[in-house]
């Protein structure tokens, strides 16, 4: 074994963490702000056809206003199942209907309500830090078991080490620069 293989192990280190990032990208995208936002609803499971579908291939949604969405079905036979998943996801919205569109008005949050959305981003932020540190251990284990089987020498293992550190932190710090500005957004009047 080479530290050209070291390389490639660490690479794949950081791709996988990199899937973990993406994951809570796309996870804070669907945290209510104080804007409207289609990553709110985009990704809402509705019962088309008794399949579970996400609304962003059922709809197009656009923000007519700040405070506002519109999701115009491409099926006007689809409203009714997107109203309703609509009325029992966890967003607290009550859609309107004018029987082409649903639109959402989004209440301002208050304050109580703010403060459970920064308690949910913290959440996933550490489930995100969990993540990469389980990759970080993953990759660790194999690092010494090659040391262990004298496939790298103690010094690979060392840089190694070193480099897979390096590689961690950087993640660990854009998870917290992520739910930063997430939590700002949150928490702006």
């Amino acid at each position: 074994m080479s530290t050209d293989e070291i390389k490639d192990l660490l690479k794949d280190a950081e791709s996988r963490m990199n899937g973990a990032i993406q994951s809570l990208t796309d996870d804070l995208a669907g945290v209510r702000t104080g804007r409207a936002s289609p990553a709110l609803v985009e990704k809402l499971s509705v019962e088309y056809y008794g399949t579970p579908t996400p609304l962003m291939q059922l709809a197009s949604i656009s923000v007519p206003e700040p405070r506002s969405l519109m999701i115009k079905p491409f099926d006007a036979g689809s409203l009714k199942d997107i109203e309703k998943a609509i009325r029992n996801s966890d967003l607290g919205l009550n859609p309107n209907n004018d029987g082409k569109s649903i639109h959402l008005n989004l209440p301002p949050l208050n304050e109580e309500r703010r403060r459970d959305l920064v308690k949910h981003v913290h959440h996933r932020l550490e489930e995100a830090r969990i993540a990469v540190r389980n990759i970080r251990r993953d990759l660790h284990n194999d690092l010494r078991e090659f040391e262990k089987e004298k496939l790298i020498t103690e010094d690979d293992l060392k840089r190694g080490e070193d480099d897979l550190q390096k590689t961690t932190d950087k993640f660990i710090e854009e998870i917290n620069r992520l739910g930063q500005n997430k939590e700002k957004d949150i928490m702006e009047v």
